[in-house]
């Protein structure tokens, strides 16, 4: 285990190989308790599909706005997916400074989730892009599997059994996708990129250009988490401090746009399955922290939560959307 910005990078190559390790859920679960950030290495993504999405990336959002709002998020209805204007995202009620495109798995009109007019779940919106499809899924299929393998490491990492988060929360996770774009403006007056935030599911998994601008809250200061070739930086969110008891915390952390030119991420989202009920982890209540809502950028108690993941999920999102909650919820 190497240290970055004081953030540890983990090689996963033996979980994503299939060999016993006891080093790596051990270097994940020391990295969760002490920043709740932590880079992965050796996670066996092709770096030529990750270049090939940064390059279709840029081409889409190289467009005018008129042509990107041709897939608009209001035309994904009830699935929530497609483009977003600069300052169409909220953040702790304050605009974001980034525009985007929000995916999630592509599932047939027949799926029973899109029959049952589930949230969060049906058809994507694509680009006029050639490649960008194929590439989008490849992506999100290969991250998938890079949840699942971490999630087995997490569990060991707590002294579960491999298969507790498979088992009870993400055999069939939700799995959202972002590409966002932070375009630089020379006249604007501030670095204000997003603010302040915790995410607000199991695991993050993040993809970031080289321009850098991520920062993160670790022990009440801000630091650096900048982009370290063939890593990706990944955090855990909401849920997972819910089920641990507060034993790992979902740490806030902020975007500075700060040089000159724009800047590309892309966001993988791990979580529960959306009809989840989450529930902290008995195991562990011998080991449970105590509530740190007053800490927090929000004020809010991740432990206080009452029904499924999608209860809380639709919550969270209907704040960061308000006008498109009203016209698609």
């Amino acid at each position: 285990m190497s240290t970055t910005a004081e953030i540890p990078v983990i090689d996963i190559a033996p979980f994503v190989s299939g060999q016993a390790s006891e080093g790596v859920p051990r270097q994940l679960g020391a990295a969760c308790r002490e920043h709740g950030f932590f880079y992965i290495a050796g996670h066996g993504v092709r770096n030529e599909l990750c270049e090939r999405l940064e390059t279709l990336s840029r081409e889409f959002f190289a467009k005018s706005t008129e042509e990107k709002s041709r897939i608009n998020m209001a035309a994904g209805g009830r699935a929530w997916r497609g483009y977003f204007r600069v300052g169409d995202e909220l953040t702790s009620g304050k605009p974001d400074m980034k525009e985007g495109i929000y995916f999630g798995q592509e599932l047939a009109l027949d799926h029973p989730a899109v029959v049952a007019r589930t949230p969060l779940h049906g058809q994507n919106l694509w680009p006029a892009v050639a490649g960008f499809r194929e590439i989008v899924l490849e992506y999100m299929n290969a991250l998938t599997q890079v949840g699942h393998h971490l999630m087995a490491g997490l569990s060991q990492s707590l002294g579960l059994d491999p298969d507790y988060f498979d088992h009870h929360y993400t055999h069939d996770p939700l799995v959202l996708f972002r590409v966002f774009n932070y375009p630089y403006a020379p006249d604007r007056a501030d670095s204000w990129g997003v603010g302040e935030h915790t995410d607000y599911g199991v695991l993050t998994i993040l993809r970031q250009d080289d321009t850098g601008g991520l920062q993160v809250k670790s022990r009440g200061r801000w630091i650096d988490a900048p982009p370290i070739p063939g890593t990706f930086i990944c955090n855990i969110g909401d849920m997972l401090d819910r089920m641990t008891r507060g034993i790992y915390r979902s740490t806030p952390h902020r975007v500075i746009t700060s040089v000159k030119r724009d800047r590309l991420s892309f966001p993988l989202f791990f979580d529960p399955n959306f009809n989840a009920e989450v529930h902290p982890i008995a195991e562990l209540a011998g080991q449970a922290q105590p509530d740190d809502a007053q800490e927090r950028w929000d004020k809010a108690s991740v432990h206080e939560l009452s029904g499924t993941y999608g209860d809380y999920l639709l919550g969270k999102v209907s704040k960061v959307f308000p006008q498109l909650k009203r016209e698609v919820l």
